[in-house]
Formats: C-alpha cells, sequence, structure tokens
C-alpha cells in the first residue's frame, strides 16, 4: 500500500537491525543439528567422551548466542511495533478529521472505529511478526534445506517432492482465505454499527420498550460475524494439518532410505537424526508461512480498508499558498445563486439558485418548515459541504478558496443537535476559547442565561459533565452550546434552533443579551417558533430549498404567503389582520 511508505522509510532502519538479529538466530538454529550429528558420530559411537563434552559446550555456546540475539530482536520488534501502530492510528485519526462531511459520508461510522482500532491492531501484529517470525521462517528453510543437501544428496530427492507440494497448499491457503477475511471485517463493522446505535439511542429503547428487538438485532450481527468467523477457520484450518501430513509422510520416508542406506554403510546414524533435525525444521518453517500468510491476508484486508481512508480525497484545500486571506468587509457574508445537493441524493438539490447578502452586525433569521434547506445552507458557511454551483463568500472571498481552519476561526456555530463532551463545564466552555479566562467564561455563560444553574451545580464550572451530556436537561445543553460559541466572540455567530428547549422567557433574556453582544456580529438565526425571528433586522423564509421571501416581519406579513401561513398556524387566525395592518 502507497500510504505505508512513510512508515517503511522511518522504522526501516530499525527493522533492518531486528531482521539481522533474526538472521543470527536462524543461523545458530541451523548449526545445531549438525553439532549434534557430530556429537553421535564422532563422539557417542567412538566413546570419546572428549569430543561428546567439546562439541557440547560449543552446542552450549551457539544456543547461547541465538537466545541472546532472540531476546534483542524480541525487544526491537516490540519497540518498532507498537511505535507504528500508535503513529499510524493517530495519522488515520488525523485523516478522519480532515475529510469534509460529504467525504465522510462515504464510510459507516462503524466502519471507521474498526478502521481505527481493529484493522491497525491487525496490520501492527504482522509488523511485529515480520521481525519475530516471518523473516526467519524462509531463513530457517531455505537454510535446513541447503544443510540437509550437504548431509545426503540421494535423501533429498524427498524434500524435492515434499516442497513443491507445500508450497501448493500455502498459495491455495492464501487465494482462498484473502477474500473471507474480507467478510469478516465487514462483518465486524456490522456488530460495530448496531452497538453503537444502541448506544446512542438506549434512551429511546428504554422508552419503547424495545429491548427483545435490540437484542435480536445484536443477534443476528453476532451470529453473522461468528458464522463467518468460522467459515474462514475452517476453511483456513485445513492447510495447516495437510502441510503437516505432507512433511511427517516426508521424514516417514527418510527414515525408510535412511535405514537402507546405514545398512548399506552409505550413511551414518548421526547424519539422519541431523536430516531429520533439519527436515523438522522445514516443518517447521512451512508451517510458519503458513501462518505468515494467514496473517498477511488479514493484514492486507485491513491495510485495504485503511488505504481506502488515507487516500480519500479531504475534499477541499488545506490551505498553503493557494488559500485567500479575507480581503473584504468581516462578517460579510453572501449567497451568490447557490445550489447543492448531497452526494447520492439523485441529484436532487436541497438549496436552489438561493441569493442573499448578510451584512456586518445584522441579525438574519431564516425560518421554513422541516426539510426547506435551513440547516444545509448554514452548513455552507464554514465549509461543512461545498455549494454544487454558485458561490459562497465570507468577508469578500470565495469559501472555497480559504483555508478551511482559517475560515472557521471567524466563525461560531450552536449545530442542531447539541453535542456536549465529557469533563467539566469549563472544559466545554473552553471549547470555543482555549485560553479563556474565568471572567469570560461567566460573562458568556451570564449571557446564554446558564450561569445560575452551573452555580447551583455542587463544583460550579468544574462541574463533570457525563457522556453527552447526559446530567443535563435539553435546555440546559442548549444554554451551555450557546455559552460555548459566545466565548469565541466570532465575527460570525450561526445559531442553528438552538433555542427549542429553552422556555420563552428565557430565550428573550438570551436575545436581549445577544443584542448588545453583536453589535458589529453577524448574527444568523434558524428558528422554528417565528416569534423566535421577528424582531431580526431581515427574515429569510424557506419553501422546499427556495428563497419563498425576504424582508422584516412587516413586510413579510403583507407580501409572502409562506411566512404569513406559518404565523397564522403559530400565533392564531385572528391576530394576522390586526398585525399585517
Amino acid at each position: 500500500m502507497s500510504f505505508l511508505r512513510k512508515y517503511i522509510r522511518k522504522y526501516g532502519k530499525m527493522f533492518a537491525i531486528a531482521v539481522l538479529f533474526l538472521m543470527l538466530e536462524a543461523f545458530c538454529d541451523l548449526l545445531q543439528p549438525t553439532i549434534m550429528s557430530k556429537v553421535i558420530d564422532d563422539g557417542v559411537a567412538t566413546g570419546s567422551m572428549n569430543k561428546v563434552f567439546t562439541l557440547g559446550g560449543l552446542m552450549l555456546l551457539v544456543t547461547g548466542i541465538g537466545a541472546l540475539s532472540a531476546s534483542i530482536r524480541n525487544v526491537i520488534s516490540s519497540h518498532v511495533s507498537q511505535r507504528f501502530g500508535a503513529e499510524l492510528r493517530s495519522d488515520l485519526f488525523r485523516k478522519i478529521q480532515s475529510l469534509s462531511f460529504e467525504r465522510m459520508d462515504h464510510f459507516d461510522r462503524a466502519s471507521l472505529v474498526t478502521r481505527l482500532t481493529n484493522d491497525v491492531t491487525q496490520v501492527q501484529n504482522f509488523m511485529n511478526g515480520l521481525m519475530r517470525f516471518f523473516v526467519k521462517a524462509p531463513l530457517l528453510g531455505i537454510g535446513a534445506l541447503i544443510m540437509a543437501l550437504r548431509l545426503d544428496i540421494h535423501l533429498s530427492v524427498v524434500l524435492a517432492i515434499v516442497v513443491p507440494v507445500v508450497a501448493v497448499l500455502i498459495v491455495m491457503n492464501m487465494k482462498i482465505g484473502f477474500p473471507f477475511f474480507i467478510r469478516v471485517q465487514r462483518a465486524l463493522d456490522r456488530v460495530n454499527g448496531v452497538m453503537r446505535e444502541y448506544l446512542s439511542g438506549v434512551r429511546v429503547v428504554k422508552a419503547f420498550n424495545r429491548f427483545d428487538y435490540e437484542v435480536d438485532k445484536f443477534k443476528s450481527a453476532n451470529d453473522e460475524l461468528t458464522d463467518r468467523s468460522m467459515t474462514s477457520m475452517r476453511v483456513m484450518s485445513v492447510f495447516g494439518p495437510g502441510i503437516s501430513l505432507v512433511v511427517n509422510f516426508g521424514i516417514i520416508a527418510v527414515l525408510w532410505l535412511g535405514g537402507l542406506r546405514v545398512d548399506n554403510n552409505q550413511m551414518q546414524v548421526g547424519s539422519i537424526i541431523a536430516f531429520i533435525n533439519y527436515m523438522t525444521q522445514i516443518l517447521f518453517a512451512l508451517m510458519m508461512i503458513s501462518n505468515v500468510f494467514n496473517m498477511f491476508v488479514r493484514a492486507k484486508a485491513s491495510a485495504g480498508r485503511i488505504g481506502e481512508v488515507m487516500v480519500e480525497d479531504s475534499g477541499m484545500p488545506g490551505g498553503g499558498a493557494k488559500a485567500e486571506a479575507f480581503t473584504g468587509e468581516r462578517g460579510r457574508i453572501d449567497f451568490e445563486r447557490v445550489s447543492f445537493a448531497y452526494a447520492g441524493s439523485a441529484g436532487d438539490p436541497v438549496i436552489r439558485d438561493f441569493t442573499l447578502t448578510c451584512l456586518p452586525g445584522q441579525t438574519v433569521g431564516i425560518i421554513g418548515s422541516t426539510g426547506s434547506g435551513k440547516t444545509s445552507l448554514v452548513h455552507l458557511i464554514p465549509r461543512f459541504y461545498d455549494a454544487t454551483s454558485g458561490k459562497v463568500k465570507v468577508n469578500g472571498v470565495d469559501v472555497s478558496q480559504v483555508d478551511p481552519k482559517q475560515l472557521r476561526d471567524s466563525i461560531a456555530i450552536v449545530p442542531q443537535k447539541i453535542m456536549l463532551f465529557t469533563g467539566t463545564v469549563a472544559d466545554n466552555l473552553r471549547w470555543g476559547k482555549e485560553d479563556a479566562s474565568e471572567e469570560e467564561l461567566v460573562q458568556a455563560s451570564r449571557m446564554a442565561e446558564a450561569h445560575e444553574f452551573i452555580m447551583a451545580s455542587p463544583e460550579g464550572y468544574g462541574s463533570r459533565i457525563g457522556q453527552g451530556g447526559v446530567n443535563f436537561s435539553g435546555g440546559q445543553k442548549q444554554r451551555l452550546s450557546i455559552a460555548r460559541a459566545l466565548v469565541r466572540k466570532p465575527e460570525i455567530l450561526i445559531l442553528d434552533d438552538c433555542t427549542s428547549a429553552v422556555d420563552v422567557a428565557t430565550e428573550g433574556r438570551i436575545k436581549e443579551a445577544l443584542r448588545t453582544y453583536a453589535k458589529g456580529l453577524t448574527c444568523i438565526l434558524i428558528a422554528q417558533r417565528i416569534t423566535s425571528v421577528m424582531d431580526a433586522d431581515q427574515i429569510v423564509v424557506m419553501d422546499r430549498g427556495e428563497m419563498a421571501g425576504s424582508g422584516t416581519h412587516e413586510e413579510l406579513m403583507l407580501t409572502c404567503r409562506v411566512y404569513q401561513e406559518i404565523y397564522k398556524s403559530q400565533m392564531g387566525k385572528e391576530m394576522q389582520p390586526n398585525d399585517a395592518e
């Protein structure tokens, strides 16, 4: 995989050092059967204890050198593989963060979690195995083959039959096994997806007593993973015993042919024992190579899945020489004949030919029915998505030509779906500004009407927030999210229906505080309640992705049918004539 070249260059030297120690270990292993044959033929057979002790001492020395080499190799391989795995995981996480929403939508969220954890672990384990066992296997196998040929060329006929048969089995193992492990990883994605969905919606599951349904759904995904894993392991398990059977038949043939040659005084007993040891080493090497390919097909499948993410284009320029700096009025937003469609939505645009200018210091309200494209529109401003056609400009510059980091530093957004992170209240507020002082946190919280309930907590701003903010109500989470945005002191503030869980009186106080705070600040306020946008400087009415009207409340009550219908449905028909006069 091309993305692995970076790591090969970085860890190549340490890998080579580990392989050198591994080669020394393999060399020591190959010497031992030859030394042992000398002990038997020159020492035991002749009754020379002096040679037995001398050759035995040499054998111990060779064993000690091999053990020391193995220990050093293990230390290096563990260090390199752990560092490699940590860096790969970190790089993959950074890559995922760099993806635009459009590119991220190409991947299932559970699949990304699996790639970041299980798939990286598979590649890391293969890297570790390369330095510990996998390179040793062919060295040991080839070395044992050469040593066996040196002992007796006639018995090597057995090897000429056994080795090709085992090689065919290994190739079949690899070709058949790879597709199975791809299916196993996909099944694991589904298990993670079901579990992730359950944990995200556990309150709804409990509210509707859907335990049995969720258990059955998880059981179905879990059974699929089990079945595919068992199928893959059953297929792969045939090859190991098959290789053992072939090599053991080879050992029997060596014993039979060797016995005949000893009877004819053409070979000594020690040489037969050494030949069998080399056959055993060849068996060990071939079995190890078989395991190498088992791990290789898993690692290859995992590396391919990681590579799919790593080679994915981020979907936006990352800044640098091509990225422009802001040149116009700070806080100005221009939509110029903008259309937008989500990828995979059959080309149906959710925004059609939209044109609007938001001036610095203005509060612009956006209202419309559910699905009219309000949230999709404001997502184009911080470049969560790019417009399909037309231009979105911030501070006079097309956002597609601005470094996304620079662009988002000037924008604060309170999303429709509130997300708080595990940590303290202060930690969450400082997401808006990392170096915010205590005074700035308090000021932002007061404007968001959050200070009182924060201070009512036992530890105030040091109070812990549970995962997703489970220990706060919906309205409290919305106010904390607003405070987090206000701490940033941005040029553009986007409030995406973020007061839906707040009572009208509290919402009024928040809006009053924002009027003071928002002088010189462009504020875009998306709302379902018409009372939330009635006093905005400009109100934009959206209907099926198009602008149905634009103006003040009074102007829209006279000119915009869609706005009139929203007003009537929320405020009552009897109030409309008086307000319209």
